[in-house]
């Protein structure tokens, strides 16, 4: 009680007890963590605590070795014979009862970001934000990391677990020592407000992010078309658009969607023919080509050693199979397809759907676990996250100097290693709702990650005649001014003189490099209302 009251009467918080010292250029903020009070390890035989302190702790032959790495707790795990499925990491700590948090999202966010009251049974992915009204604190795990982590806040606790599966079971690793992920920490500077200390930790946790050269902007056929597209439609929405480019220096892109590919996406479909002509088309229109593409979907010629097993409870309604990528053969496969689509002179692709097909979950469906129980990959030695990055940097490989999109890609696993990444769910050409919910909501909370992991793609204006325009063109100004990817994809019959207009100003503003955007309203409104934008604020009608 003593103690208590004295951190009340000094103003000091109670977070400031977790750190050992701070570190590094005077009013950076950055802080080193003391090492955790309790590690336990889940394997098949349930949880069971280590033992230990400080540097190492143990059960049996397992080890587990945590240092101070510069900037970074290293967490490294050698275990021997024994499947690991999670580690649990425990700092014996206490926030003020009015204290806010915020955390990320698996993969793709859908609506649901926000800042929220504590609550133990909530997961913040990858990092967690804690603001107590004066002060903003951050826990996060370096990107890039070998295994998918969380945080979770209890009245006494701040946990940290290290998901190590591989597919439903636990890893075997044999002899050989896991370097599971390295933990940063920092807190806000005076004056710095929750946003900024957000957008400054993203740089913090991924050192060396590989970002367009030049702002990206273009065209997309999704939210009008819904699949149903052709060489004819692609072209005549390229051919519409290009005049109202105004910088020749960066051209838009003009990506096509779902519906060109044929039996599997190594070919096209009769309605789009060679697309080595499509491509070439669309550059002599003035746009430069894109492709969306499913990296993981099985085709009809696949033996069934080569496809992942049927997860518990995964429905076979739409014949869909999936390919399991810890088999080289089929690696080989998808990295044969990417280089293709350079042969064929696309400068973008969009590759979708790989967490989806690894775990048959979608992110908001992965609450207690990220996929189902009783299964593994063909190669049982690699935790989920060696096999994402494993099926990423192979993606990167064979693309070479392309633009990667990744789409439903596991966010920390993305950064780096692709320049843009789709950071929500859909939004829509025929709900506005939606694309309130998915757009708005996943912009203003995942704007802190733009240029910090990769550039990131708030998805399309879905400019269509069943979405009022007074609504599209406030979502179109937000994203042409967030700084971020600007993607419209438009309705010829919903593109009169008045839209055509803006998208021009819009263009131009997305073509340059801008300051990033600030919701000033998100500690409140999951659906921030109230921007700075261009150094001046902006007030939106949603």
């Amino acid at each position: 009680m003593q103690r208590r009251h004295f951190l009340k009467l000094s103003g000091l918080s109670t977070a400031a007890l977790f750190f050992t010292r701070s570190y590094g250029a005077p009013g950076l903020g950055r802080q080193l963590l003391h090492f955790p009070s309790r590690v336990d390890v889940l394997t098949n035989d349930g949880w069971i605590p280590l033992s230990g302190s400080k540097e190492r702790w143990t059960f049996q032959q397992l080890t587990v070795d945590l240092a101070h790495a510069g900037e970074a707790l290293s967490v490294r795990i050698h275990a021997p014979g024994i499947p690991i499925r999670q580690l649990s990491l425990r700092w014996d700590m206490r926030f003020s009862p009015a204290s806010q948090y915020l955390g990320d999202q698996w993969e793709r966010s859908y609506g649901d970001l926000a800042w929220k009251n504590p609550d133990p049974t909530t997961k913040a992915p990858w990092y967690l934000l804690v603001f107590d009204g004066r002060q903003t604190h951050a826990f996060g795990i370096k990107t890039g990391a070998r295994s998918i982590c969380c945080w979770q806040v209890d009245p006494q606790q701040l946990q940290l677990v290290l998901d190590m599966h591989s597919g439903g079971e636990g890893v075997l690793l044999g002899d050989r020592v896991l370097h599971a992920a390295d933990i940063l920490t920092t807190q806000s500077t005076p004056g710095e407000t929750p946003f900024r200390t957000d957008a400054r930790f993203c740089k913090m946790l991924c050192e060396r992010p590989r970002l367009p050269l030049k702002p990206v902007y273009g065209i997309n056929d999704w939210y009008f078309a819904y699949g149903n597209n052709s060489r004819e439609l692609i072209l005549e929405s390229t051919r519409s658009m290009t005049d109202l480019e105004t910088d020749t220096g960066n051209r838009p892109f003009s990506v096509i969607d779902d519906g060109w590919q044929g039996a599997d996406f190594s070919r096209s479909n009769a309605k789009f023919g060679d697309m080595s002509t499509v491509a070439q088309q669309i550059k002599r229109l003035g746009m430069r080509p894109g492709l969306w593409t499913r990296p993981l979907l099985a085709n009809a010629t696949d033996r069934p050693a080569n496809l992942l097993p049927l997860r518990k409870g995964e429905s076979t309604s739409s014949g869909e199979r999936y390919i399991d990528p810890t088999i080289p053969e089929n690696l080989h496969r998808i990295g044969d397809i990417i280089r293709g689509y350079h042969r064929w002179g696309f400068e973008m692709v969009k590759h979708d759907y790989t967490t989806y097909d690894l775990f048959g979950r979608w992110g908001f469906q992965m609450k207690d676990d990220l996929t189902a129980a009783g299964w593994h990959f063909y190669d049982r030695s690699k935790t989920n996250a060696e096999i994402i990055l494993g099926l990423y940097q192979t993606i990167r490989e064979a693309a070479g100097p392309l633009y990667l999109i990744g789409c439903n890609t596991m966010s920390h696993l993305s950064a780096a290693i692709f320049e843009l990444n789709r950071i929500g769910d859909d939004t829509s050409g025929k709900e506005w709702a939606r694309t309130l919910k998915m757009g708005v909501n996943t912009l203003g909370f995942r704007l802190p990650q733009h240029n910090a992991f990769y550039a990131v793609d708030g998805d399309c204006v879905g400019l269509t005649t069943a979405i009022p325009w007074e609504k599209n063109k406030q979502w179109m100004q937000l994203l042409a001014e967030s700084g971020a990817p600007l993607f419209i994809s438009a309705e010829q019959a919903a593109t009169g003189t008045q839209q055509r207009e803006f998208i021009r100003t819009c263009f131009t503003q997305a073509a340059r490099v801008q300051p990033l955007a600030e919701p000033l309203d998100w500690l409140s409104n999951p659906t921030p209302a109230k921007w700075r934008l261009n150094d001046r604020v902006m007030e939106f009608n949603w």
